[in-house]
Order: C-alpha cells, then structure tokens, then sequence
C-alpha cells in the first residue's frame, strides 16, 4: 500500500461576489479531485491549535502527524534544517523577506509587496551576498533562498520584539512593527545597512527601468530555536519523501526524516514545475510507502488577491499534481490510499490566512462503496452536520495510515 500527502498550499477561500457567491476551489475546473471525493471520504481538518497563528509552518506540521504544541519552536529553524544548518545554542534563526516598503516619513511606512515582486532567485542571490559582505558577520549570517524567502541567522543575545509575518500586512500600515527593529542598537544598524545597501543596488536599479518593484528593505520575522523531532519511519515504520519548492516545508521534512527531493524549476508559483513534482513522486512511491507533496501556488495568488491566478493554481494542482499522480499509479497497478487537502485558507477578500477547518478528502483506491457523492470544496462542508471533524490536525496521518491515534 502507498500512501500520499497532497496539499494545495492556502486553496481554502470564501464566497466571493466576483464569482456569483462562488469560492475560486467551487468555481474551478477540478475534475480529479472532485472524482476522489465523490468515492471517498469527506471531512474537516483543524491543522491549527487554538492560540496559534494560522502559518503554513504550524499548519503543515499537523499535516504531516507533529502536533504543533509540543514540536513547534517556530518558522525559521525549519527552514534552517533545510539548507543543512545547524543553530548553535546562542543563535536563532529568522525567516528574511525581501520586501517592498513605501516609507512616507519616519511614522508612516507601508508594506507595499510582501515579497518584492516575487523577485527570482538570481537577483535574490546577489542581494543577499551584498548584504552579507556589509553586515556584521560575528553576528549576523544572510543564507540565500527561493524568490523572496531567505534566512537571518543572528548570535546572541536578544531582545525581546513583536515581529510579524509580512504577508498579514499587504498594502497596510507597518510603521509600529518596523520601528520595532530600530529599538535595539545591533538590529538598528542591521535594518540601516540593509536599507543603504539595496537602495541603489544594481539589481534593483535594473527591476525598477523595468517597471518592476524593488526589494528596498527586509523584514526577518518567525525566529526560533531548532526543534526536537521524531522520524515518521520510528513512529509509523514507513519511508518516504518531501516533495516542494519552498524552504520551510523542506526543514519539515528534513526534521521529519523524510527524503528531501528537489525538483529543477520549482518556483513556488504559479510558473512551477508540476510535471516535475508529479514525476518525482511517482519515482518516490516506486521504493518509498510515503510521499507528500506541496504546492504553493494557490496560498502565493490568495496573498496577491488574484481571482483568477487562484483559479488557475488550483486548476493546475488538480490536473498536473493531483490527476497526474493518482492515475500514474493507477496504471502501474499500486494500492494506495491518498489524502487530498490544503493547510489553511488564504481568502482572496483577506490576503491572509484563517484558522478555519479545511476540507479533507481521504480516498482508497481498495474500497469499493458510495463515497461522500460530493465535490471537493467549501460549500460541501458547510452545515453538514454529518461530516467528520478532525479536531486535533496531526492525528490526520493516522487515519491515513489505519494506525491508531497517540
């Protein structure tokens, strides 16, 4: 039997007057998923703890079986164990945006793009060497990343700050949270230097003769120290892998003991390369029992608030990962059993993400029965009395493996 992970990053979304009262998941062409629930099982997942912030790094975690209050020590050391970096017990690892501020006066700063225009990878790479060859480097470390997601590695001491996800703050007033850095002398320096050095960096000069936005400024948020995980092969005695283009879920399954695969080309937009993800897994599942794999795109468009960018991930998930995947194992003959779902919400009216329950559907291709006889979206689950609800997000592995729940 293999088993299978998938999950279209911020699908989840609310009616929306532009489509008729419809969701973009309701309103898109999603015959392959809409097939699999309609045999399978559908029901509700809570991925997110009462208390804590609706990300895609707690979300994820209980996807993929961690229950998020005991194993969650925050975003970054995830995404540090995915470049193979280890925290020394004096350091802390921060997620680094690059992003785009529109700074009025010293009070009066907006966050303009959370991610400078989706910046690639390239123009990224060179501005963070800049900045590694300016900053302090017996405190400070820059490690490139994908696009816009870099990562802060800072030694010593800190001081206490409210830090938060740039993506929560779109086109909205940051004033109070960037003036945060600039209370403490080492983080003030930092912030000034890195202001000073993407002003009239080459890169940016060249995106802006293009009409394109500027990475003027970072912004590290979701520090934390490494967290302690057990391997899913010593817990449920599977092998498997990871498969997706952003950092973050690669830490996750790097401290989850999984294979980490990547794939050429994997954006974490909507230009990824699907087929390579669905190629990939289908080798994966040749020797593996497990694999799960994300795809970003959808949770990128909500945050952009494009309808139709949305619609169209969603659309491509469900034809180029979903449908792609599940027939190639059709018609090699495997016995699998698959869970199709998303971490959170990422409403297009909000450009934020929710902690509301997702829509999970569980099929097995050895069951032979009538199945939910619904479509996969929002609207099957709401006021449906007679849906499961899955309360605690990471015994979600355990239904999907018949193991018993911890």
């Amino acid at each position: 039997m293999k088993y299978l992970i998938l999950v279209g990053d911020g699908m989840g979304d609310y009616p929306l007057a532009e489509l008729d009262g419809k969701t973009p998941l309701e309103t898109a062409s999603t015959p392959e998923m809409d097939a699999l629930c309609r045999k399978g099982e559908l029901f509700l997942t809570h991925t997110v703890p009462y208390g804590y912030s609706p990300g895609s790094d707690v979300a994820n975690l209980s996807l993929i079986g961690y229950d998020p209050v005991r194993y969650y020590t925050g975003r970054a050391p995830l995404e540090a164990a995915s470049m193979g970096i280890s925290l020394a017990s004096d350091e802390t690892a921060f997620r680094c945006n690059l992003v785009t501020l529109k700074k009025r006066s010293e009070v009066d700063i907006e966050m303009v793009d959370f991610n400078a225009g989706h910046i690639n990878t390239t123009e990224a790479a060179e501005l963070i060497e800049s900045l590694n060859n300016e900053c302090d480097r017996t405190r400070y470390t820059f490690y490139p990343g994908v696009s816009y997601r870099h990562l802060l590695i800072v030694k010593g001491q800190l001081e206490d700050m409210e830090v938060v996800p740039p993506h929560d703050y779109i086109e909205k007033d940051v004033s109070s949270f960037f003036s945060a850095y600039f209370e403490e002398a080492n983080w003030a320096a930092l912030m000034q230097l890195a202001e000073e050095v993407l002003a009239d960096h080459p890169v940016n000069l060249k995106r802006m003769e293009k009409g394109l936005l500027p990475a003027n400024s970072i912004w590290p948020w979701g520090e934390g120290k490494m967290p302690t995980m057990p391997t899913l092969s010593s817990r449920f005695d599977i092998s498997g892998s990871m498969i997706s283009a952003v950092d973050l879920l690669k830490g996750i399954g790097v401290n989850a003991g999984l294979n980490v695969i990547n794939v050429p080309g994997a954006t974490g937009f909507i230009d990824t390369n699907y087929a390579g993800k669905a190629k990939a897994a289908l080798n994966a599942l040749e020797k593996e029992d497990f694999v799960f794999v994300h795809v970003e795109a959808p949770d990128e468009c909500g945050h952009q608030g494009s309808i139709p960018n949305k619609i169209k991930a969603i659309e491509d998930f469900d034809t180029k990962i979903v449908g792609t995947i599940i027939n190639g194992l059709r018609q090699r003959g495997e016995s699998f059993r698959a869970v199709v779902t998303m971490d959170h919400f990422t409403p297009i009216a909000t450009r934020s993400h929710t902690t509301d329950p997702v829509p999970t559907l569980l099929y097995d291709s050895t069951e032979i029965n009538s199945g939910s006889n619904l479509a996969f979206c929002e609207k099957s689950t709401n006021n449906n009395s007679g849906l499961e609800i899955l309360q605690n997000g990471h015994e979600l592995i355990n239904k999907l493996l018949l193991k018993p729940y911890s």
